[in-house]
């Protein structure tokens, strides 16, 4: 095995040193030319081509006077600085700049690339009781032990990974997680959170960690989001909200969308009132019917999708918001990222090819983090990515990456021959009902977005 900390001593030479300095002394001066200044100075830090081309492009964006600038400007003169700065070395220079130089040596010599970043739920227990989740048949005795945590997040380090998300259950319900946050504070964390639990000594605790960005879960307004949530809680978050806002945090929201709430989340006014609230960043998901109890009539329709890219692809040229849409954005990462770009890890030890897809082979109890993405499981999951190489397998339509609700006979085929275990106690979605429900799904979606992605290979989609 590669001497990993050797490696990350070895990239971090004088003149990368310089830079990274020039680039702090920019920070308090966000003015348009010191952003273009500081892009630049990354894109020559980094080693890998990817990113020099996508640092490349964001130079270009802002040299145009796209909103993004606006956004960037607006997140580095908040109060904060201690927030800031951590964006600035966790996730900016550790992460991506060192960070994918160690991922590219890696590559070199072992032939696989480490991910980009790592996803963890340490715990599956939380306060709410929210329509068609189970964490509720969870308890303390399930969560992650503390030293596994540490002993993950540490592996995950060396690997050239300094970006790293929580999730649950409810994060924060886990106190011991504001112990790893403070140890690992070279590492930038993203918290998915329901927010009923950020008082304002919780958001001042955070101020002053400033290595840790919240996204709160909503629904869409008071009605959508207390329906499924619980009544209060559209108010608990809000105010959330402005705790993190009052303290000068790096916040933002999450909204997962159903069949229901399809208008509210893709409507003018709930990205207006996110702004508003002070988010920096929101991210879209789409309900799964996954688990023990899944429900096809929650997904939202290929239509509603669609309605969503094209509010996404409006917003981001008119809105002061940073908006990830987790499917839609399939031609921008590629296409999908499970076990590639990230992995996830349960509660259990459990290690999947994304927080949705509930199936694994290995367990990270008896093995290094290394080892598992080393394993023919997750090797697998990679190759079948692959359009060319496996074209029986996988559309090349980046419209529709996903190898549940999009290619879901790619989900079959890999845990069949991998003998890959549902983590949830959920496989119905491998068979029977469920499996014919996503199988006509997928060609409702494909039916729609097959024409778009002609359409965007020719540089003519909206």
């Amino acid at each position: 095995m590669l001497n990993l900390r050797a490696i990350k001593k070895g990239i971090k030479s004088y003149s990368e040193k310089q830079m990274i300095r020039r680039i702090s002394k920019l920070l308090p001066n966000a003015s348009n030319k010191n952003l273009v200044t500081m892009l630049s100075l990354a894109q020559k830090l980094t080693r890998n081509v990817n990113n020099k081309r996508k640092i490349g492009n964001l130079i270009e964006t802002f040299k145009r006077g796209h909103p993004a600038i606006e956004i960037a400007k607006k997140l580095l003169s908040r109060p904060n600085k201690k927030c800031i700065n951590k964006l600035v070395d966790n996730f900016l220079i550790n992460n991506i700049l060192v960070g994918s130089g160690i991922r590219d040596e890696i590559e070199s010599k072992e032939g696989t690339r480490p991910p980009y970043f790592l996803v963890l739920s340490p715990t599956m227990r939380c306060n709410l009781n929210c329509v068609g989740c189970s964490t509720r048949e969870y308890t303390a005795k399930n969560d992650l032990p503390f030293e596994t945590i540490d002993r993950i997040i540490s592996e995950a380090k060396d690997l050239g990974m300094h970006f790293i998300t929580t999730q649950g259950g409810e994060m924060f319900l886990l106190k011991d997680m504001f112990k790893l946050y403070e140890k690992h504070n070279d590492v930038y964390f993203q918290v998915y959170s329901n927010g009923t639990l950020i008082d304002k000594k919780t958001a001042k605790r955070l101020a002053d960690l400033g290595n840790v960005e919240v996204n709160l879960s909503v629904e869409g307004f008071e009605k959508e989001t207390d329906s499924r949530r619980g009544k209060g809680v559209w108010k608990k978050i809000m105010q959330a909200m402005d705790n993190l806002n009052e303290e000068g945090c790096i916040f933002g929201f999450s909204a997962t969308m159903t069949r229901d709430n399809a208008d509210a989340l893709t409507s003018d006014e709930f990205i207006d009132l996110m702004v508003e609230k002070g988010c920096y960043l929101g991210w879209y998901f789409q309900y799964i019917p996954i688990g023990k109890e899944p429900n096809l009539e929650m997904m939202p329709t290929p239509q509603q999708r669609n309605r969503l890219r094209q509010q996404v692809k409006r917003w981001r040229d008119t809105k002061e918001i940073f908006i990830g849409d987790f499917w839609n954005d399939g031609p921008h990462v590629e296409g999908c990222i499970a076990g590639r770009s990230f992995l996830h890890i349960n509660n259990k030890g459990d290690v999947e090819p994304c927080a949705f897809v509930h199936f694994a082979v290995d367990n990270i109890h008896g093995k290094s983090l290394w080892e598992v993405i080393n394993s023919p499981f997750f090797k697998a999951v990679r190759r079948m990515q692959q359009a060319k190489a496996a074209p029986q397998s996988y559309s090349d339509n980046l419209f529709t990456p996903c190898m549940i609700i999009d290619q879901p006979w790619v989900l079959r085929e890999i845990v069949n021959k991998y003998g890959a275990r549902a983590t949830d106690g959920g496989d119905g979605l491998l068979r029977g009902a469920i499996a014919e429900g996503l199988d006509s799904y997928s060609r409702q979606i494909h039916s729609i977005y097959d024409p778009l992605w002609e359409e965007w290979k020719k540089g003519k989609s909206d």
